[in-house]
């Protein structure tokens, strides 16, 4: 591990943090995903830990915090289990860009899903990178319950500090 409490996120510890994580609110992500785009996400907790797309939820708390990020997204944000979650996620975003992270927020409200969305974060270390054609999702149960949000994120551009 770095400083920054990094360590290979593909590891089974790592895997284990997160399905503890999430617990029953991963088959919520997949399920919420599936309803909305029609499209299945990922088969199974395995799949989706290890997609090529990034995948990351967090949950209702003031601040919301993370839950749960795949093997992708934890490389990207150059984080281990145990930073990512709890991590309030407005702090993944620069502080400039946080009123675009917030504008993208009330169309949500409308809607259950938020398509074609971009918008540059800050990984543990400072790097910058730009999420490219994200799709935000909301949680809800079969009752309508809000739980949180999810994002699948299937491209990135790397920029400089």
């Amino acid at each position: 591990m770095d400083g920054a409490g990094y360590s290979r996120p593909v590891t089974s510890a790592n895997f284990k943090r997160m399905q503890e994580s999430a617990g029953e609110r991963l088959a919520l992500l997949l399920e919420c995903y599936h309803r909305l785009t029609g499209e299945i996400l990922a088969a199974d907790a395995d799949a989706l830990w290890n997609a090529t797309c990034a995948v990351l939820a967090h949950d209702r708390s003031v601040p919301p915090e993370f839950f749960y990020a795949n093997a992708r997204t934890l490389s990207l944000f150059k984080r281990s289990a145990d930073t990512m979650i709890g991590l309030p996620s407005h702090l993944s975003a620069e502080p400039d860009a946080r009123e675009e992270r917030a504008a993208m927020f009330a169309k949500l409200e409308a809607k259950d899903i938020v398509t074609g969305y971009s918008g540059i974060r800050v990984a543990a270390d400072g790097s910058r990178f730009r999420i490219v054609d994200a799709a935000i999702w909301n949680l809800r149960d079969a009752s309508g319950t809000l739980h949180g949000q999810a994002a699948r994120i299937e491209a990135v551009e790397m920029l400089s500090r």
